[in-house]
């Protein structure tokens, strides 16, 4: 059994036990996180969609730690002017563990 989730305006897949990174949530380690805004839930052959949330639905989670992606380098160039300017940036994410999915 798995569900489509929505968390801070991005969908993943949900199975209990399954570790994924999304934005940062701004909780701390080990605190509980629900949210009920479950796009489908799918159990084997049975499946439900909601119109946009399915009604009675909802995924457990226990937030982790805190974690950095991949450096993103900015690269600003200008012709022929001498302008050139290198910014980077490390996004956070939180690690998330699935516990529960009701459906």
């Amino acid at each position: 059994m798995y569900a489509l989730v929505e968390i801070k305006g991005k969908q993943y897949k949900a199975e209990e036990g399954k570790k994924i990174l999304v934005d940062l949530l701004h909780m701390e380690e080990g605190e509980s996180f629900e949210t009920d805004k479950v796009l489908a839930v799918v159990d084997g052959d049975a499946a439900k969609f909601g119109t946009p949330y399915v009604e009675g639905a909802k995924v457990e989670a226990t937030v982790g730690p805190v974690k950095k992606g991949e450096k993103v380098k900015v690269y600003k160039f200008h012709r022929r002017k001498g302008y050139r300017r290198t910014q980077g940036h490390r996004e956070k994410y939180q690690e998330i563990t699935f516990s529960k999915v009701q459906g």
